[in-house]
């Protein structure tokens, strides 16, 4: 008996390009899904009409004054620490310490706005934590580089690693300076005098994160698409083989390009304690670490385009929370809407990239019969 050959009716295959347009079309019809599916789950839960399922979700971000600034706050953090992990990304250097990094450069400038508070004036003070944070980030994110560049070890692991040992090391000495004692926290730094806290820029507190964001999407644009340093690291990125044999250092650039992700890191510490929080805890980040790991990629490690993902991130997240927070339902719901739109988002990334087609072989193989 003569054995069939089956053919598969249907393959994927890489797309070579798609336009821009179709692109863009493909992610916003898939954003649009999303929001169908979540409206009509809310709607079967709560008996809530779609229309103010969509009317909820902008209120979140946009509802009052106050909303806005907290919402322009959100996306300029989450924007700069994708910012800040986008060099190694591009290197191929899979940084998952961003949280960490974030951590060491909190801890620089808790310390010192706790034990030089008395011993130097403000106007010296910040700027001694700014390089300290920057600092801080820097060798947290150079450790990993230089075992990676030595002995060739997983980054993934190593950097994740460091993030538990950063958080147990910021837990210490938040109980050697808790106030009052026992309590576990350490509380608002300086509440009284205010010393070390970044003064409000336009009488405003919530632009410092802002400016700061602008900042570091010029500098980092600027440094992978014109700068010697942002070639090298894409080319190390592309081939090690190419790079070594056009002559770049290759450990070189590595230790060099993670000194920078950490460093940008710290200054992202140093905006959480000295510009918005005021205080040190072991969840300051709220693990956007990771969540800066979604931005970068979503947006091709391109920072102009991170900026758009950093926002349709806060704001999902933030009329996810105000859904839950309106309609009586537990935070866990918001975390499921969440879920589910960065599901179809990253989903829509397939049909971007690849493209399902009839077999070939599987039509004239039915012609014939």
């Amino acid at each position: 008996m003569e054995k069939k050959n089956r053919v598969p009716r249907f393959h994927i295959e890489k797309r070579a390009s798609l336009p821009w347009h179709i692109s863009l079309l493909i992610r916003l019809l898939s954003i649009l899904a999303a929001f169908v599916v979540c409206a009509l789950l809310t709607m079967i839960i709560t008996g809530v009409k779609p229309g103010d399922f969509l009317s909820t979700m902008v209120y979140g971000s946009f509802g009052t004054p106050r909303k806005m600034w907290i919402t322009a706050q959100n996306v300029a953090v989450l924007l700069c620490i994708s910012l800040a992990v986008t060099p190694s990304f591009l290197m191929k250097f899979w940084n998952e310490g961003a949280d960490g990094q974030i951590l060491m450069g909190c801890l620089a400038s808790s310390a010192c706005m706790i034990k030089l508070a008395d011993k130097l004036p403000n106007g010296l003070l910040i700027p001694v934590m700014l390089i300290l944070s920057v600092a801080a980030g820097a060798v947290w994110g150079i450790i990993p580089a230089f075992f990676k560049a030595q002995f060739n070890t997983n980054e993934t692991l190593f950097t994740l690693m460091l993030n538990y040992i950063a958080t147990q090391i910021v837990a210490y000495f938040i109980v050697r300076w808790e106030v009052p004692k026992g309590s576990g926290q350490i509380g608002i730094i300086n509440q009284s005098s205010e010393i070390g806290w970044f003064p409000q820029i336009f009488g405003n507190k919530y632009v410092l994160s802002i400016l700061a964001a602008v900042f570091m999407t010029v500098l980092i644009y600027s440094y992978i698409r014109f700068s010697k340093h942002g070639y090298e690291l894409t080319v190390v990125g592309e081939s090690t083989r190419t790079a070594r044999y056009i002559g770049i250092n290759v450990k070189r650039v590595i230790i060099r390009t993670m000194a920078l992700s950490g460093a940008l890191a710290g200054l992202v510490g140093f905006l959480l304690v000295s510009g918005i929080n005021h205080t040190l805890t072991a969840t300051i980040t709220g693990g956007q670490g990771f969540t800066a790991v979604m931005v970068s990629w979503l947006a091709q490690f391109n920072p102009i385009a991170m900026i758009a993902t950093s926002f349709l991130i806060i704001f999902l997240e933030r009329g996810a929370i105000e859904i839950s927070s309106a309609f009586t339902l537990n935070q866990s719901f918001s975390s499921i809407l969440t879920g589910i739109i960065l599901f179809f988002l990253i989903g829509s990334e397939f049909f971007v990239s690849y493209r399902i087609r009839r077999s070939a072989n599987s039509e004239a193989g039915k012609e014939k019969k």
